[in-house]
């Protein structure tokens, strides 16, 4: 959403049933009383300063909705809560399909950047977001334990501001810190499903730092790019192994497409599975 409003009312005119937002700062008062956004400690939103949370929000009534009380870890939880161990950072929820679907738990996520610690060396790297998706995966962990995450139903998808594929040397990336979280994803259980070309435009220069084969589609385009010169890919969709299998992914990154914030939508078709 990059705190715009426009984002906000673009929802409106979408078909989609729920969305998973990132970056989430105040709700237009003539939307929120059209959309169900869910209240204040669903979000954290009381226990920090921060201005961008994830959220889910209902757009339909094909659905209904139970989201996660957010608390901190402070000894067990209870069923409708979530332990957040950094807050504005992920969003959770079931989501129940009223045509006869299986229920599945859908799971908001925005890497929130960090600032490197004062003690390490000035040279390196400035900023980093792989520690808070770290924190993420744990946190959705708890919903899966040592049963075969074949069996689980969960959806998970948002900004983790990592760079798919980097090479060594990317300016922007450290490749094998981001690599970590695309494999302890998949030891938890959760495979990549995308989006990856063809579904969705390729970058145009081609991305630079990335393999020549590489199936990254830019979503997102700094203040220094527009929509048609984006070039990196920062949002990325996991669902469960097998339950991943009913899913479609694809960007809605064309030109004509794109939207009104600096992240580009993503769809999400869940099929009957």
């Amino acid at each position: 959403m990059g705190k715009r409003s426009q984002p906000w009312r673009d929802l409106l005119e979408t078909d989609a049933d729920i969305a998973l937002l990132q970056e989430v700062g105040s709700v237009p008062d003539e939307v929120a009383g059209r959309l169900e956004i869910g209240e204040p400690h669903h979000y954290g939103a009381q226990s920090a300063s921060y201005d961008r949370w994830p959220m889910i929000v209902r757009l339909s009534d094909r659905v209904e909705i139970q989201r996660f009380r957010q608390t901190g870890f402070e000894g067990n939880v209870a069923e409708d809560e979530i332990a957040v161990s950094c807050p504005g950072t992920v969003a959770a929820a079931r989501i129940i399909p009223l045509d006869g679907q299986e229920p599945f738990l859908a799971f908001s996520m925005y890497s929130r950047w960090l600032n490197i610690h004062p003690a390490s060396y000035r040279r390196q790297i400035r900023i980093y977001s792989d520690a808070s998706t770290h924190r993420i995966i744990s946190d959705i962990s708890a919903f899966i334990g040592h049963l075969n995450p074949a069996t689980h139903r969960i959806l998970a998808a948002g900004d983790l501001n990592v760079i798919y594929g980097a090479l060594e040397g990317h300016h922007l990336e450290l490749p094998q810190r981001a690599q970590s979280v695309f494999d302890r994803m998949r030891s938890i259980g959760l495979e990549f499903i995308g989006p990856r070309y063809p579904h969705g435009r390729q970058a145009n220069p081609p991305a630079v730092g990335l393999p020549k084969d590489t199936a990254n589609v830019p979503t997102y385009f700094t203040t220094r790019e527009t929509k048609e010169t984006a070039q990196n890919q920062l949002d990325y969709v996991f669902a469960s192994k097998g339950f991943h299998q009913g899913i479609q992914v694809r960007a809605l990154n064309e030109i004509e497409e794109w939207g009104s914030s600096d992240h580009c939508r993503i769809t999400i078709d869940v099929e009957q599975a």
